[in-house]
């Protein structure tokens, strides 16, 4: 029989308890003084955190557990089969179902366990740090509870009147199509919302805004490796009261929310507002009020708690006042930071009250910093370049949306297609594509390439070979798209995207995505307009706020059409100013838009669009084009510094863009040396160091040395290796693996390298058959370093019979390291061994005597 039971725990009277601990007391010396019923509150105030935490180390608890023999040996076996099979997430869930049932020893047993393991399991270290930070009683906070009133009968006949009216308003979620025919699929948010990955902090607070490059398969290996480790996920429905807290808090909690643009940031906080409304979140809060900052953009002049609620939410006429009086139900939401025009002073010590006239600033202010209706809870989303903006603020639990992870992304294309063969279709060409790929683990980027990529793959009429590759052929599709389905709606949609895009530059350039009425009219752009599909498609309406505001899908939409308009201007005298100055901003607002320009600059980009726009203006494109050849002769010049490096590769982007193979052999196929040495290539680096490789004819010298690619980064170069004459891959840490890649180059039919530097590279006897292989086959390798790896004598040995073949063309070797026995190794050789007796590093092979001589 278990020992003890939870209902017999759980009937302790829930009284105040302290521990007599000292706050700089020990964690073992903590559970000690733990009663049984406190250790059961401790374990059920962390379980959701223990499961992802133990995933580090489930199998150790275990064995302790077992060694005590509280778990049979049965029940051990389970736990670790689950962790054998790779489902450490079930394994940890096991765990502590069967400890919750087994009683209070159990549970000693357990966190006994994790003190041992704690160093070797981050998660675990970070939960015990909280618990001894928090003091002599750690159980004070554990035991706030929102000690709420009944709602009187006038009130609760409000709540239901308030959650009703939230439910109509977030119940559906409307998705765009392009289509004629359906403009707008209305789906129901709860069929079609996707849970997104959160993490309980935010990993930089500075980050730069665009991802679209940065991230790929390299950064979801990053992810899935970190949250195994120390990134903590956390549910939307843990982000107040809940052990995630950094500050705790007796006055309410304050949390936000960060999330790159079109993350899921404005879905989430409609689907809390939803779970609310119909019961299934937060349901200690009494009421709840979200607010959009780019609706408190539009308020003119001062304006009080009250009057801001009754605007959007007139129902609560003159009750406001009853619910002043219990703080503790109320949660506050305010979505997109960012957008705020108002700039705020956490350092503020003003207080304000309900009815006090004052800023909008000054409301979010107070409410944040619980100066107003202190015990309230308020939630703010912020995408993370305005995070810094909160630093002083009383922020308790920070968190990201990552987004996507593994098969989430197939998921995504899976319910945007009702074919599934065309679902499949589309996401095997964007897995295949490195640089597509890279966007997904994005919602709406996700979006994007459906929209973009589905008319290939559903219409007969659409070439295979011309399904987008870049990122601007996809954004050109994309348009096209809109273009095909709108176009005749209105009359000069040449006219009308170059007065949009003009807007939309401009908005670029000051970091502007919000639109309204007055910004259409000083671009000639009339509101009225807005009655097409076209412009519909092009941006989108928002007439919830008091004045109605107009943003782009996407930023990177925004951008593509600013790119577009360059091309479209009957004036292009200034574009080659234009790109400068873009170029010289350093906070990479204009990043993008300038590969779109680059882009654009292309036939495969430009062409679907010239369909209904016109010929785009040749003296446009070759001004770009002369640009971006000014840009990376200018770079290549300049890598002697890692900067300088960094640079370069940042202009391979506008060539990748490009797709202009002159450009490319002209550039970079003339460059006697292509050095990234030293410079940490991350594997999207190599893709796009491979696209614009593969647009050259031949690499007369690339030099990656200390790179640290990897056999990952590696695999990404393979296509291309082949056509550098001289390669330079000593310490990048390739290893045997990387080996096969290099002999399928080296077997390529066409391959020009002559030079191959392998130095360092923890090579051992087990690639030596590969290398043998590319010998026996290859006839432009004449110099070969392997020096510094750790080829045995077997492996020596192996390569010396493909010296030995007439038709191998190694003169120069560096061989590796070993203890060989030099005078066999000589014979094998064919070489003169008195010469060889000290066997020296390097050899000069003169293949027509067939004789070693030592340099």
């Amino acid at each position: 029989m278990a020992e003890g039971s939870n209902r017999g725990e759980c009937s302790t009277s829930p009284k105040r308890m302290r521990l007599d601990t000292d706050p700089n007391s020990t964690i073992p010396e903590f559970l000690t003084n733990c009663d049984d019923y406190q250790l059961f509150k401790l374990t059920k105030f962390y379980r959701d955190r223990l499961e992802q935490a133990m995933e580090g180390g489930v199998d150790g608890v275990s064995l302790s557990l077992t060694y005590e023999r509280i778990f049979t040996g049965q029940e051990h076996w389970k736990v670790t089969d689950l962790v054998d099979k790779g489902n450490r997430a079930d394994s940890s869930k096991l765990l502590l179902s069967l400890v919750m049932r087994k009683g209070s020893r159990a549970r000693r047993v357990m966190w006994e366990s994790f003190v041992r393991m704690r160093h070797a399991v981050p998660k675990l270290d970070k939960i015990l740090k909280e618990i001894q930070e928090l003091g002599a009683d750690p159980f004070d906070y554990m035991n706030i509870a929102h000690g709420l009133s009944e709602l009187s009968s006038n009130l609760k006949d409000l709540q239901q009147k308030h959650k009703e009216t939230l439910r109509v308003q977030t119940e559906t979620l409307r998705v765009n199509t392009i289509l004629i025919k359906e403009k707008v699929k209305i789906f129901q948010l709860a069929d079609r919302y996707a849970e997104l990955t959160v993490i309980s902090n935010v990993r930089d607070r500075r980050l730069v805004e665009h991802e679209l490059l940065a991230r790929g398969r390299d950064h979801e290996k990053w992810r899935e490796k970190h949250l195994r480790r120390e990134l903590e996920k956390i549910r939307t429905d843990q982000l107040f009261q809940s052990s995630f807290a950094q500050k705790k808090s007796k006055s309410g909690n304050s949390a936000a929310v960060s999330g790159v643009p079109g993350i899921g940031k404005t879905t989430m906080v409609q689907k809390i507002v939803y779970d609310w409304a119909t019961g299934k979140m937060y349901p200690h809060f009494q009421f709840v009020f979200s607010f959009k900052f780019r609706d408190l953009n539009t308020i003119n002049g001062r304006i009080n708690l009250r009057n801001l609620i009754l605007d959007q939410y007139p129902h609560f006429g003159n009750i406001l006042g009853e619910l002043w009086k219990n703080p503790e139900g109320l949660l506050f939401i305010f979505d997109g930071f960012d957008e705020f025009k108002d700039r705020i002073d956490f350092a503020d010590v003003r207080k304000f009250d309900p009815e006090c006239w004052c800023e909008a600033s000054d409301i979010v202010y107070s409410l944040i910093q619980h100066k107003l209706l202190p015990g309230c809870s308020v939630l703010v989303t912020s995408r993370p370049t305005a995070l810094h903006l909160l630093e002083k603020a009383k922020i308790a639990v920070w968190a990201e949306i990552l987004g996507f992870v593994g098969d989430e992304r197939k998921e995504y294309f899976s319910k945007f297609f009702e074919d599934q063969t065309v679902a499949a279709a589309v996401f095997k060409h964007v897995e295949e594509n490195e640089i597509l790929y890279t966007m997904c683990y994005n919602p709406s980027y996700c979006w994007i390439l459906a929209l973009s990529l589905g008319p290939f793959f559903t219409q007969r009429d659409r070439k295979q070979q011309q399904v987008p590759k870049t990122i601007t052929q996809l954004y050109s599709y994309y348009i096209y798209n809109i273009l095909k389905n709108h176009g005749r709606e209105i009359e000069n949609p040449r006219d009308v995207l170059l007065k949009l895009g003009e807007m939309a530059y401009t908005g670029v350039s000051k970091k502007k995505i919000v639109f309204r009425n007055g910004d259409l009219i000083e671009y000639n752009l009339q509101p009225s307009q807005f009655l097409s599909g076209f412009l519909m498609e092009l941006l989108e309406r928002d007439d919830s706020a008091q004045s109605v505001v107009y943003t782009f899908p996407h930023l990177t939409i925004q951008e593509f059409v600013s790119a577009l308009t360059q091309f479209l201007t009957p004036d292009p005298r200034e574009i080659g100013k234009l790109l400068s100055e873009a170029h010289s901003e350093e906070d990479g607002r204009f990043e993008i838009f300038l590969r779109f320009v680059a882009g654009l600059s292309s036939p495969q980009s430009a062409r679907p669009l010239e369909e209904f726009l016109g010929p785009f203006l040749h003296q446009t494109t070759c001004r770009v084009i002369d640009w971006v050849k000014e840009k990376v002769e200018g770079q290549i010049g300049d890598t002697q510094t890692e900067t300088g490096k960094r640079k370069l590769l940042n202009t391979f982007h506008y060539l990748f863009e490009s797709q202009n193979k002159a450009l490319a052999q002209n550039t970079v196929g003339s460059m006697k040396t292509l050095s990234f040495s030293e410079l940490r290539l991350t594997p999207i680096d190599c893709v796009i160091l491979s696209h614009v490789i593969g647009l050259c004819d031949t690499i007369k010298h690339l030099d990656l040395q200390q790179c640290h690619i990897q056999c990952e980064g590696l695999q990404r170069l393979g296509p291309i290796l082949h056509k550098c004459q001289k390669l330079s891959l000593s310490d990048i840490k390739v290893g045997d693996s990387g080996v096969k890649l290099l002999s399928a180059a080296l077997r390529n039919p066409e391959c020009k390298i002559q030079k191959l530097d392998l130095w360092g590279n923890a090579l051992t006897d087990s690639c030596a058959e590969d290398l043998v292989s590319a010998l026996s086959t290859n006839r432009s390798l004449i110099d070969l370093n392997l020096g510094n790896n750790g080829l045995g004598d077997s492996g020596v040995k192996r390569l010396s019979v493909a010296l030995r073949n007439p038709d191998c063309k190694i003169q120069k070797l560096e061989k590796p390291c070993g203890n060989l026995n030099c005078e066999e190794d000589a014979v094998m050789f064919e070489g003169d061994v008195e010469r060889l007796r000290e066997w020296p590093n390097v050899y000069q092979l003169d293949d027509k005597v067939e004789k070693c001589e030592v340099i």
